[in-house]
């Protein structure tokens, strides 16, 4: 019987106690050892108690552990700003630190609009996102977020924005390899950007590789330059949210590098802090913010905004990143792991897709992989089998695929230091949770019948 609780979050369920951490593993107090076969939510990209970034961090410490934006520079800050600016895309070079994701998209999104309200295009207010999206939970990033869960008890309380389909193209029938399909999809912006009044759509808003949502859905040939030059003819500024996709996970530290497409802001933070400090980032071309520092200032912030101890750690990560090529790993490991699972998607009739790039790599189940039919909505299968991989020691993460409503997607993405040894006890262990499930699957597929 474990002690009462007076934390609560989303539910009443119980995990056991965190014991220790160290790189792909977690144990328990009750010395049970995990495979953190999800990084957390996508977050421990560098894996767990890395020494450096605890030097790095204890070194911070022994100097200040805050120092307020608006009174100090800080050289942590200072130093990862450039570093983060060396590797996003040319003429991004002004960063703006924040705590996690939903922060960092609610700062791209007001950057935005007081962009366009300082230039004289203040007529500019709709942001266009994906149906299914996640983009934050706080209510304008949610104003985003395509899945509705999350969003409809809300609702009344937010400004919802325009939404389009996200290119799901296994899910249409479509061949992703086609550039007719991007153009088929990206057209879909056009068409909303037309339909809501071209002088009135701010920004258009998507992750390069899916997130959460979509279970690291990768785009169709053609559609991220598509998505480029539209924004373009209608004066719309592109956001890339890269809060999962970002970091190196995909193989490139941002994830649209993979179509050679630029944004105009980006959103970054899960693996780009790797769990050591709440940290994330908006980081923006310099022609965005000159205009809006001319005309007063940027009139947003967080309090921990810049926060040394974070991003003394987050400029250890990413040093971690570099020196050990985990870039280059993830997209070796990633290729391998997603080799893996596509076995498995031939011995598991159930398992309808595999999908991704580098370590964001996810599987999605279905009772009919010829129609893409979901399972039985009240299977629950994205909870069941998440439960079946955590008892034979396997951490995954699991969403709702269609629309938050049914369908079952898992996302794998172990951490970026993960080897071939760790490749075997993953797959290992899903191909144990996915035999003690197939049988339920069938006995479902028998009662829906």
């Amino acid at each position: 019987m474990q002690a009462k609780s007076h934390l609560f979050y989303q539910t009443r369920s119980r995990r056991p106690m965190l014991a220790r951490a160290s790189g792909v593993h977690i144990w328990d107090v009750n010395g049970k050892r995990y495979l953190d076969g999800s990084s957390g939510a996508m977050v421990s990209n560098i894996g767990h108690s890395d020494p450096r970034v605890i030097e790095a961090m204890r070194q911070q410490m022994d100097k200040s552990t805050f120092g307020y934006r608006l009174h100090f520079e800080t050289e942590p800050g200072e130093k990862l700003a450039e570093k983060v600016s060396r590797l996003s895309p040319a003429g991004m070079e002004k960063v703006f630190f924040v705590s996690g994701g939903s922060e960092a998209v609610e700062s791209a999104i007001k950057l935005a609009r007081q962009y366009a309200v300082t230039v004289g295009q203040g007529a500019r207010w709709k942001v266009i996102s994906r149906s299914p999206s996640y983009h934050g939970s706080t209510l304008g990033a949610l104003a985003l977020t395509g899945y509705a869960p999350l969003t409809d008890p809300f609702l009344p309380m937010m400004q919802a924005m325009p939404k389009i389909p996200a290119p799901r193209a296994y899910l249409d029938g479509l061949n992703m390899d086609d550039p007719a399909t991007g153009l088929h999809y990206a057209a879909m912006l056009e068409a909303k950007i037309l339909e809501e009044g071209a002088a009135s759509v701010l920004a258009f808003i998507h992750e390069p590789v899916g997130g959460a949502s979509t279970g690291a859905l990768v785009p169709p040939a053609g559609y991220m330059a598509a998505i480029r030059e539209i924004c373009d003819r209608y004066g719309v500024i592109l956001i890339h949210d890269e809060v999962m996709s970002g970091g190196g996970r995909t193989g490139r530290f941002m994830g649209a590098e993979h179509w050679g497409v630029d944004p105009d802001i980006i959103a970054i933070s899960k693996g780009f802090g790797a769990g050591y400090a709440p940290l994330g980032a908006m980081i923006a071309h310099e022609r965005f913010i000159e205009p809006v520092l001319t005309a007063g200032g940027f009139m947003h912030g967080h309090t921990y905004a810049g926060n040394p101890l974070a991003c003394a750690a987050g400029l250890a990560v990413l040093d971690v990143i570099e020196a050990d090529n985990l870039m280059d790993n993830a997209a070796k490991i990633g290729g391998l792991l997603k080799s893996r699972l596509q076995d498995l998607m031939q011995r598991f009739s159930f398992i309808g897709d595999v999908r991704g790039e580098g370590l964001l790599l996810a599987f999605e189940l279905v009772s009919d992989r010829r129609t893409m039919a979901p399972l039985p909505k009240a299977m629950s299968a994205h909870s069941e089998l998440v439960e079946l991989a955590y008892e034979e020691g396997l951490i995954i993460y699991s969403r709702r695929t269609r629309d938050g409503i049914e369908g079952d997607h898992f996302l794998v993405c172990p951490p970026m230091i993960s080897t071939k040894t760790d490749v075997e006890e993953i797959v290992a262990k899903l191909t144990s949770a996915l035999e003690q499930f197939e049988g339920r699957v069938g006995a479902a597929l028998a009662r829906s019948a």
